[in-house]
C-alpha cells in the first residue's frame, strides 16, 4: 500500500505544480479549442496530465527498489516500453501537429518492446482459427502489437468528459490487482496498485472541475499499461481466461469498434473523422445538458463532469464478472456478449430521443434572474 500512497501524493503534486504554472506554458500545453465536435470545455485547459500520472509511477516504483528488487526491474521495464507511446501523445499535446496514424505507428512500436522486452504476447485467445496465430511467435507479436496499439487509442477516444477514462482506467487496474493477489503474482500486484494512486492523483484535479486534461499523452501511455498489464497476466498464468484482457478494456474497445462501424456504414464517413455522437457525447447532450444552458463556465465544467458516472457504471459493470469469474473462458464470453447488447440498446434509443427511462436525468431549466 506504500506504493499506492507515494504515486498518489507525488501525481498530485507534480499535476498541481503543472495547474499553478499553466499561465507559463498554455501557449504550448492549453488545450483553447472549444468549438470542435468533440469539445465540451470552455477557456485553456492544459492537457499535459500525463506528467503527473508518469511522475507518480516512476516515484512510488523508486521506492520499493530496496525492498522488491526483481519486482521493480519489471516495472522498469514496462515504464521504459510504454515511454514512446508517452512521448508521442505529449508531442501531439504540445506541438498539436502528430497525425492519429503516426501516434498509432509509435505506439505500436512500444507494444513491440514489450514483447521483445517482456515477453508480453497474447499466446491464447479462446478464439477458434486465432488461438492457431497466435500458437506461431511471429502471429502472437502481430496480434499483440495490433491489440495493444488498439487499446490505447481506445482509452484516447472516450477520453472526453472530467474524470471519465481516468476513473475506467483506475477501475481496470483494480480489477487486474485483484487477479494479481489472486494468482500470488507480486509484480503485475505492485504495477496495478501503483497505477492507481498515480492515476487518482491526477483526478482529484481533473474531476470535477476539469482543471487539466489527461491529453493524448496521458491517455496513450494509461491505455498502453492497462493492455500490458493484462496481457503479462494473461501470458504469465494459463488460469487465466484467455478473454480476460479483453473484458478489462471492453468499454473503449467496443466504443472504437462500434465508431468505425457506425461511421464506415451507417454515416459513409471516414472512421478517422471526429464526430460528436460517441455514446459519452450523447448522455451529454440528451440526458445531462438543459436544451439551452447558459450557466457560467464554472457550472458547465460540472455538467461535464456529471456525465462521466454514467460511463463509470457501464465500465464497472463489464470490469465485475471480469473480477468475479476471471477463470471462466465461458463467463468472460457470455458477459463480452451481454456488454455489447446492452451498450447498443442503450446507443439506439439515445440516438432516437427515446431516453431510457431508468437512466436518471440531469437536465434541468436555466436558472431565471429575479429582478
Amino acid at each position: 500500500m506504500i506504493s499506492v500512497l507515494v504515486a498518489f501524493l507525488v501525481s498530485a503534486l507534480l499535476t498541481y505544480l503543472v495547474v499553478r504554472s499553466a499561465h507559463h506554458h498554455s501557449h504550448l500545453s492549453g488545450d483553447s479549442d472549444t468549438t470542435g465536435p468533440q469539445k465540451f470545455h470552455s477557456g485553456s485547459v492544459p492537457r499535459i496530465g500525463g506528467i503527473g500520472i508518469v511522475g507518480g509511477l516512476v516515484a512510488a516504483l523508486s521506492s520499493q527498489w530496496q525492498a522488491h528488487p526483481d519486482v521493480v526491474k519489471l516495472a522498469a521495464l514496462l515504464l521504459c516500453c510504454g515511454a514512446p507511446a508517452f512521448i508521442v501523445g505529449m508531442a501531439e499535446d504540445i506541438f498539436k501537429n502528430v497525425s492519429p496514424r503516426r501516434r498509432l505507428v509509435v505506439t505500436a512500436f512500444a507494444a513491440g518492446l514489450g514483447v521483445w522486452l517482456l515477453d508480453a504476447t497474447i499466446d491464447r485467445t479462446g478464439i477458434p482459427g486465432l488461438d492457431w496465430v497466435v500458437s506461431l511467435a511471429f502471429g502472437a507479436a502481430l496480434v499483440t502489437v495490433f491489440v495493444v496499439a488498439g487499446v490505447a487509442n481506445a482509452f484516447n477516444i472516450i477520453d472526453g468528459f472530467n474524470g471519465l477514462s481516468s476513473l475506467c482506467v483506475a477501475m481496470a487496474l483494480g480489477t487486474i490487482a485483484f487477479v494479481s493477489f489472486e494468482v500470488n503474482d507480486e509484480a503485475l500486484l505492485l504495477c496495478a496498485l501503483a497505477g492507481i494512486g498515480a492515476v487518482l492523483g491526477f483526478f482529484v484535479w481533473n474531476f470535477p472541475f476539469g482543471k487539466i486534461f489527461l491529453g493524448d499523452g496521458g491517455a496513450y501511455f494509461l491505455g498502453f499499461y492497462v493492455a500490458e498489464l493484462a496481457i503479462l497476466l494473461l501470458h504469465r498464468h494459463p488460469t487465466v481466461s484467455p478473454l480476460f484482457p479483453l473484458l478489462v478494456c471492453i468499454y473503449p474497445v467496443f466504443e472504437t469498434v462500434f465508431s468505425i462501424y457506425r461511421k464506415k456504414f451507417i454515416r459513409g464517413m471516414s472512421p478517422g473523422v471526429p464526430d460528436g455522437v460517441h455514446l459519452h457525447m450523447l448522455i451529454y447532450k440528451r440526458i445531462v445538458r438543459a436544451p439551452a444552458d447558459t450557466d457560467a463556465p464554472q457550472q458547465q465544467s460540472l455538467r461535464n463532469s456529471m456525465t462521466s458516472p454514467y460511463l463509470w457504471v457501464l465500465c464497472a459493470g463489464s470490469l465485475l464478472p471480469a473480477m468475479l469469474f476471471w477463470e471462466s473462458t465461458v463467463a468472460m464470453s457470455t458477459s463480452i456478449l451481454a456488454f455489447g447488447f446492452i451498450y447498443t440498446l442503450i446507443y439506439w434509443q439515445i440516438v432516437r430521443f427515446r431516453v431510457p427511462r431508468w437512466l436518471p436525468s440531469g437536465r434541468r431549466r436555466p436558472a431565471t434572474t429575479k429582478g
